[in-house]
């Protein structure tokens, strides 16, 4: 009798230890797609938020309106006064 209870206890250990690493396989592979299934929506709502954003036409300025080389005033005197505040003296 002492040898059948041994042999339903290992019985029951192993079904016991098998139960909990069936179920620690589970958790984690539930983990492990919720993991990249978030990635995925975070990817794509950051690419969403990237097209939206790319509509604005580029050499515009933040008023809108755009800007050329001859339509800067002053640009001589602004230029000399950069080269006297940040360029050395040469002798």
């Amino acid at each position: 009798m002492k040898i059948l209870k041994l042999i339903l206890f290992l019985l029951v250990l192993g079904a016991g230890a098998y139960l909990l690493l069936w179920l620690f396989g589970v958790i984690a592979s539930l983990f492990w797609y919720v993991f990249w299934i978030g990635l995925l929506l975070l990817g794509g709502t950051v690419g969403y938020k990237l097209f939206l954003s790319g509509n604005k036409a580029s050499g515009e300025l933040e008023e809108g309106r755009p800007t050329a080389i001859n339509e800067l005033e002053d640009i001589d005197r602004t230029l000399e006064e950069m080269k006297q505040k940040y360029l050395p003296e040469q002798k």
